[in-house]
């Protein structure tokens, strides 16, 4: 659809994430890999400083050498180090007080070194062989990786690409409780091609959605501009102190995909948001609790699937400007001529925004 370059999705959904479960194969590459994390881990945190004080990504490496020697861990680190402070300083935090929890290791791919330099995944009938690399000897820790059936021919034909020297794929290993998870990336075309529905064509109509901590409205309007349907997605629940993060971020991806869905099931062919990627900072409210609910709601995370939802339903997504589509003149006069509470309001502007950018097409 021509209409999708109006968002430029590929550029801000560049790569999808499939995730599989990663055995070592020996307690002796279990150890290994422990290590490797651990150090990882504190590459991060050092490179965190490296980036606050402004040292280039070469210099930074070459500082933390020492720790971890390999230069596509390092500058890996130095990368993902680089998105935990934007993400800091959008929250309107203090980059320095910044602490890494998590054992992971991430290794950035490159399709000059078949996919990926430091993580070598080989194909076998019921697994997938993984090698990754140890630093300090050179040797490889040998795994092994189970991923969902329905995910085994991406993972191939993207293996075969890597093979080819055509496409690289971006490799994350994360401990969590009682297991080990490779995250592996794959290219957005690549990702469709296996999972996106047939495009068709619908009624022209065209969906504006706000996204929440608490709720996801959305506002369906036609060609003219008239409100065709309205829907609401609850779930207040996930904003209480104390409510898992991963329970939230699931529940939230479950109902934004059954609004798209009810979208594309009445003729919609359109889907608006919010271009959250060009705001500098997250404001703040008086509230205590609602600074809490927005410090906790990965908006532009959020985003990124919707556009993604989006297009595995064959529909075209738009971004539009966000200024004053909560807090302003316009959004006051649509309350109160179209008869909408704050939200719906908010959904209906995105909507209408959207079908502007349609016309100027």
């Amino acid at each position: 659809m021509s209409t999708l370059r109006l968002s430029n999705v590929e550029e801000l959904v560049p790569h999808v994430t499939v995730i599989g479960k990663l055995l070592p194969e020996t307690p002796g590459d279990y150890m290994k890999l422990v290590r490797l994390a651990w150090s990882f881990r504190r590459a991060v945190e050092l490179m965190i400083r490296e980036v606050v004080n402004g040292t280039s990504m070469k210099d930074a490496t070459k500082k933390v050498y020492y720790l971890l020697p390999n230069y596509v861990y390092l500058e890996s680190a130095y990368k993902h180090a680089k998105l935990i402070i934007e993400g800091c300083r959008f929250n309107n935090g203090n980059p320095r007080h910044i602490h890494v929890r998590k054992l992971f290791i991430i290794s950035r791919g490159n399709k000059y070194d078949k996919g990926n330099r430091n993580v070598e995944i080989i194909p076998s009938t019921k697994f997938f062989q993984v090698l990754i690399k140890y630093p300090w000897d050179g040797s490889w820790i040998e795994c092994r990786a189970f991923f969902g059936e329905k995910y085994i021919p991406l993972l191939r034909e993207l293996l075969e690409l890597a093979n080819q020297k055509r496409e690289g794929y971006g490799a994350r290993i994360v401990f969590r409780e009682g297991r080990i998870e490779l995250h592996i990336s794959a290219p957005l075309f690549l990702y469709l091609k296996h999972f996106s529905l047939p495009e068709r064509r619908g009624y022209g109509l065209l969906a504006g959605l706000d996204l929440n901590s608490d709720r996801i409205n959305m506002v369906v309007i036609d060609s003219n501009g008239r409100i065709v349907a309205m829907k609401t997605a609850w779930f207040p629940e996930l904003t209480l102190h104390g409510f898992p993060r991963e329970k939230a971020r699931d529940t939230r991806l479950k109902k934004l995909k059954e609004l798209l869905s009810y979208a594309r099931r009445i003729g919609v062919d359109y889907v608006a948001f919010e271009n959250l990627f060009v705001m500098k900072k997250r404001g703040k409210v008086s509230s205590p609790s609602g600074n809490r609910k927005i410090t906790r709601f990965a908006k532009k995370q959020l985003l990124q699937h919707g556009l993604l939802m989006t297009l595995k339903l064959g529909l075209s997504p738009i971004l539009v400007d966000p200024k004053g589509t909560s807090h302003s003149r316009e959004h006051k006069e649509v309350m109160k001529e179209k008869g909408l509470d704050r939200h719906m309001a908010s959904a209906y502007i995105i909507a209408y925004r959207g079908l502007k950018a349609i016309r100027n097409h």
